[in-house]
């Protein structure tokens, strides 16, 4: 890899920081360098070549990200099909997606750099919000696609259709649609299951169903999935990672379907157990065999 993608979390001065000084190290290492265009400012002189993160995809053949999972989640929907591997810093808590901690950043990019890394392919959503045979608008989520009432205290009331059949109807305070990668993030939170990102599933996720018989369910990731919102004194919210928001009102459908692929770069040695052992506390070690 000989172009090399920079993007952080923005006005955070420490990310901003650290994303100098992997740029000053790449540069070093006659590595092309481009830069999110957002941090050019903030960078200075000597920035280097900036773009836009929607243009980055065809110009760089890795891009590291500096921030917690939300900023990921945010650069992540701008490399959908791209097949560029995305490197995650962790600077925010959790880091479920951004698991390389700073103090690794130059030797986890070093080790990039000779080769050394295998990549993991997760499927986005797509979803569509419609007011009869009109799009109101559409968007991608890598984590979850969430359906809730607003600021009213209200429950709201929708059905769920999957291959065209009616799976529940239910009155509550929203639905999470996960995929696996989004299985540790709000879904989890609902008290959804957590789902191998190897697995080409959709967690259905009730948000405090009034009915306490409404409980996730997994479907497979190649239904489409429908949304019919029957319910609601005032205007509901469709939510993309928590980052991208439509209004959808009493009436409209919202229509959920597998998206493009988004690509993770992880070092060998890392495995999924463990990192949920770790970012969860779960309890146990790694037991030692006779003369270890």
């Amino acid at each position: 890899m000989q172009c090399i993608g920079i993007s952080s979390k923005p006005g955070d001065s420490r990310a901003i920081e650290l994303a100098g000084e992997l740029r000053d190290w790449l540069l070093a290492r006659r590595c092309s360098v481009v830069v999110d265009a957002n941090l050019a400012d903030s960078l200075g002189a000597g920035a280097g070549e900036c773009l836009p993160l929607g243009s980055m995809a065809d110009r760089v053949e890795l891009v590291v990200v500096l921030g917690g999972d939300g900023t990921l989640l945010h650069v992540a929907r701008q490399f959908i099909d791209s097949q560029v591997p995305i490197l995650g810093i962790n600077l925010g808590r959790l880091g479920f997606l951004t698991e390389t901690p700073i103090g690794s950043m130059f030797d986890a990019v070093a080790e990039i750099l000779a080769g050394n890394l295998k990549t993991k392919h997760h499927f986005s959503l797509h979803a569509e919000s419609w007011r009869g045979d009109e799009k109101l608008g559409e968007g991608h989520a890598m984590n979850d696609v969430v359906l809730q009432r607003r600021e009213h205290p209200r429950m709201i009331g929708f059905e769920l259709l999957a291959r065209d059949q009616l799976v529940f109807r239910m009155r509550g305070d929203g639905l999470v649609l996960a995929t696996p990668a989004g299985s540790t993030a709000y879904a989890l939170s609902a008290g959804g299951p957590i789902v191998h990102p190897e697995v080409d599933a959709i967690s259905v996720v009730p948000v405090c169903p009034h009915t306490l018989s409404n409980r996730p369910i997994i479907v497979p990731a190649n239904d489409v999935i429908q949304l019919h919102l029957v319910e609601s004194p005032l205007p509901a919210a469709l939510n993309l990672d928590g980052q991208e928001h439509m209004v959808v009102h009493e009436g409209d459908r919202v229509l959920i379907r597998k998206g493009g692929m988004i690509s993770l770069v992880y070092l060998p040695e890392r495995h999924y157990y463990q990192v949920l052992r770790s970012k969860l506390n779960w309890a146990g070690q790694v037991e030692q065999g006779p003369g270890n």
